[in-house]
């Protein structure tokens, strides 16, 4: 019941996403987009009129608030009543991280595409494995945008990583027929095809929202081009041919090292499929040439 009071303002306009993003609350910040928050509202008297969320978020410098509040969209280009944008804002606080994100110049992040109705109608656990390979990518937008700076972000070793255990499962499971890099983890409805998240997740990004009625056209599956009715955890086969729910299987084995590096130029995963056409034969679920016809492969 309390999504319905999500976007009340009090009585200098402020709503509760400005409040948690200007006291540096990134896990309220993240609970209140995901019921409904409005990302872009500006304020009425509150710090600087016309600020958003990510006004505040810039003046306090919360890193991860920026993170959560670019993930659902919110506007870099958007001015408050001095006519300042978040970019100048966390300049003038001397937050430097922050203010490289916000560089109008640097590359766009992944936007969560809310718009769409499957993606409302999200599980819990698909919703979270969807979620991560957002996080994912954006991470790794971040490392190109900061390498070389005095904020850079240090890569983890492959020590840490779990490398041999990634490879091992990888090789027990079935990889996705888009990438050939991710285990399948999210199956499409009602066609069965499956996918990794990363690969649906850039699917689901492709095209922009309609700017006059935050619209989402949806994308249809990449290989039969059947309309997408819904995503769901996918169930994963090893070679004793038992089936296994992938939610039961440790994140870390889920993810190989490399697992946002077709992320880093945005939905870039996609300029391998029509190599992917070529293979006549694929085998499993996730099986089939990918439809010559696709509206969203880059033609020459």
């Amino acid at each position: 019941g309390y999504a319905r009071f999500v976007n009340i303002r009090d009585a200098k306009g402020a709503t509760s996403l400005h409040l948690a993003a200007r006291q540096r609350r990134p896990d309220c910040v993240h609970i209140l987009l995901d019921n409904g928050a409005l990302v872009c509202a500006s304020t009425g008297g509150y710090g600087c009129p016309g600020s958003t969320p990510l006004h505040l978020a810039a003046r306090g410098g919360s890193l991860d608030c920026i993170r959560k509040l670019l993930a659902w969209g919110a506007d870099r280009l958007q001015r408050d009543a001095s006519g300042r944008i978040p970019y100048v804002v966390a300049l003038k606080h001397k937050h430097g991280a922050c203010a490289a994100l916000l560089n109008p110049s640097s590359a766009e992040p992944i936007v969560w595409p809310a718009p769409l109705k499957f993606i409302s109608e999200l599980n819990e656990e698909a919703k979270t494995l969807l979620e991560q390979a957002l996080m994912d990518a954006n991470r790794e937008r971040e490392k190109n945008i900061l390498k070389g700076t005095a904020y850079s972000i240090p890569s983890p070793s492959q020590s840490d990583s779990g490398l041999d255990d990634n490879i091992s499962e990888a090789s027990d499971t079935e990889l996705c027929c888009i990438c050939f890099e991710q285990i399948c983890t999210i199956e499409v409805q009602d066609c069965g095809h499956q996918m990794c998240a990363q690969c649906t997740l850039a699917l689901c990004c492709h095209n922009k929202p309609n700017p006059t009625t935050a619209s989402l056209t949806p994308p249809a599956c990449p290989f039969c081009r059947s309309p997408i009715v819904r995503l769901v955890v996918a169930k994963i086969k090893n070679h004793d041919d038992v089936d296994h729910d992938i939610g039961d299987v440790s994140s870390s084995k889920l993810r190989k090292t490399r697992k946002s590096r077709n992320f880093s130029e945005g939905s870039s995963s996609f300029k391998s499929l029509s190599a992917v056409g070529s293979f006549s034969k694929i085998s499993g679920r996730g099986s089939g040439r990918i439809a010559a016809e696709n509206e969203w492969i880059d033609k020459p």
